[in-house]
């Protein structure tokens, strides 16, 4: 089989949370310039359309559904949807999260704060995977991709406190690991996607973080959206048949130190 068959997404369905902007736009491009359908989910309305009118100008078969992650019946109704204009749903990006507000200490830091991020970052994606779980396991196959942190691996506080952030990221982490197993007998692999510093729209905040998290990798940059595409086609393709439970870190070495 040529390297061409083996990381083709070509034919495949896909739903992507998150996919109006940033990384999230970045992957659903990943997919459907490489011949997926992709479904596109966010509760931002106006940059999901605007994505969408880009994406389908290019020639990349989309459909855009607003909706917000932490409301189940949302989720499902995008899966639905998938299901009932392309036919089934190969692959699901669980990319949708926010960040801690500010940069509080977790003594300092309001309890509102703490349960929106863990509903957006934690729950969301239970919904987000529970749903496209349903359809795959009665297929026997399919391919769960996780967007994670490296800060599900490492703590953040040497450069911010972030204390919601690591503690849902770090739950990804170990929910990705935990149905990788329940599900390896299903053909079906569940893997998590761990990026580092990426300058997306909006994204560093100021030049002063940029610089900050610049000095902060060992590689001494940030890397650009388009950067995450490669390893997204990795996991959401055949060439990562054999692989479950995984997470792939990309960070400029910050998790290598």
């Amino acid at each position: 089989m040529s390297l061409t068959t083996i990381f083709s997404v070509a034919g495949k369905t896909a739903l992507v949370t998150g996919a109006a902007a940033g990384l999230g736009r970045a992957m659903a491009e990943a997919l459907a310039e490489n011949g997926a359908r992709v479904v596109l989910f966010d509760r931002e309305a106006g940059d999901l359309a605007a994505t969408a009118e880009d994406m389908t100008a290019a020639g990349m078969q989309v459909q855009a559904i607003p909706g917000d992650v932490t409301d189940r019946a949302a989720v499902e109704h995008a899966v639905a949807q998938a299901v009932a204009r392309f036919g089934g749903l190969d692959i699901c990006v669980a990319n949708a999260g926010i960040s801690d507000p500010n940069g509080a200490r977790l003594h300092e830091m309001a309890e509102d704060s703490w349960r929106r991020t863990l509903e957006v970052n934690l729950t969301g994606l239970f919904h987000t995977n529970r749903a496209a779980l349903s359809v795959m396991v009665p297929r026997g196959r399919g391919k769960i991709i996780n967007v994670a942190s490296m800060w599900g691996h490492v703590a953040p506080a040497n450069l911010f406190p972030r204390p919601a952030y690591a503690a849902s990221k770090g739950a990804v982490v170990n929910l990705t690991r935990e149905l990788a197993l329940e599900y390896a007998t299903s053909g079906i692999q569940v893997n998590a996607l761990c990026p580092g510093f990426f300058r997306t729209k909006g994204r560093p905040r100021s030049e002063e973080d940029a610089r900050r998290m610049a000095e902060y990798t060992p590689m001494k940059r940030l890397a650009e959206a388009q950067e995450i595409k490669g390893s997204l086609l990795y996991l959401a393709s055949s060439a990562s048949d054999f692989v479950t439970g995984a997470s792939l870190i990309i960070d400029g070495g910050v998790t290598a130190g």
